[in-house]
């Protein structure tokens, strides 16, 4: 397989770098609105301990939501299922950044990957602890994941979300409203938009990811009922309103992040992680989809 990952990955780099129709960065967030949109890169790290990797996979860029994948699993090793009280499991049908559903259900938000679950899921992890300490422990599980510690999170990324994340400040204080926060929502905001600009390359994403593959020869982050929960929603919830078409077109658990990037996971075999700053209008990379199709259709890798 070594040979033929190596083609296919420099093949799918070759092509979809000379695509003209590369999506829009995410410029509503300044500094990621500066990135140059013809980067592309594309990482799979398999069950059996081998990288391979083709175009700007050393570049680091903004993980932005892809990182509510390693929130979630570090609040549900603190609480347990009882964090599924305050946030659902569900689908949810609108945008990542919809109040109107928010209001609709009455301050529980849809599941845990959109904006407002994801900040339900970072209070949960604060859990009266202070940003630093919980920063902290994020910082060290995705580190312990990559076993890579030159992860960091971006300062100037996480003033630039402070600055225009008013949607999320309406979020945070809606659930508030709710009584569906434990902590002061400003902390709670400035712990999630912190997180949410953490920098990696593909290479350390794709190691990050692979506590998902559920192999025994990787760090074993959760236990393999979690593994298995975890890339349950990441299928049915990780692409926001363009889960449906992303399993469809793909068939493998994958979260996005409007940086521009995509963790994706073959159970059992390979972690994969694609990065193309340009988005579709759901907010998920465009040419990163394309790849990780491609890459599925030649590997043969579904779960269905």
């Amino acid at each position: 397989m070594p040979a033929q990952m190596q083609q296919i990955l420099d093949a799918i780099n070759t092509d979809l770098r000379d695509d003209p129709d590369r999506g829009e960065v995410a410029s509503y967030i300044p500094e990621l609105g500066q990135v140059d949109p013809h980067q592309f890169a594309i990482t799979v790290a398999t069950a059996d301990g081998q990288i391979y990797s083709a175009g700007d996979a050393t570049t680091r860029f903004s993980a932005q939501s892809i990182t509510k994948v390693f929130t979630l699993a570090i609040a549900l090793g603190r609480s347990g299922d009882q964090l599924w009280r305050r946030v659902g499991r569900e689908p949810s049908g609108t945008a990542f950044n919809s109040i109107v559903q928010l209001e609709h259900e009455r301050g529980r938000p849809r599941n845990p990957f959109v904006n407002a679950g994801a900040i339900v899921t970072t209070d949960e992890v604060l859990a009266g602890r202070e940003p630093r300490e919980a920063l902290a422990e994020f910082l060290s599980f995705i580190r312990a994941a990559a076993e890579d510690d030159d992860i960091h999170i971006n300062a100037d990324v996480a003033r630039s979300e402070t600055a225009h994340g008013h949607r999320n400040f309406a979020h945070a204080h809606f659930l508030a409203s709710f009584g569906n926060l434990k902590n002061d929502p400003d902390k709670v905001l400035g712990t999630y938009f912190h997180h949410c600009a953490t920098e990696l390359t593909t290479t350390q994403l794709a190691r990050a990811g692979r506590f998902l593959i559920g192999a025994d020869c990787h760090p074993r982050m959760v236990s393999l009922d979690r593994v298995r929960r975890l890339n349950a929603l990441m299928l049915t919830c990780g692409h926001y309103d363009g889960s449906g078409e992303f399993a469809y077109r793909v068939g493998l658990p994958a979260k996005s992040g409007v940086g521009g990037g995509i963790l994706g996971v073959v159970p059992g075999k390979a972690s994969i992680a694609v990065w193309s700053p340009g988005l579709d209008r759901n907010g998920n990379s465009k040419l990163g989809t394309e790849a990780m199709e491609r890459l599925a259709r030649e590997m043969d890798w579904s779960v269905f």
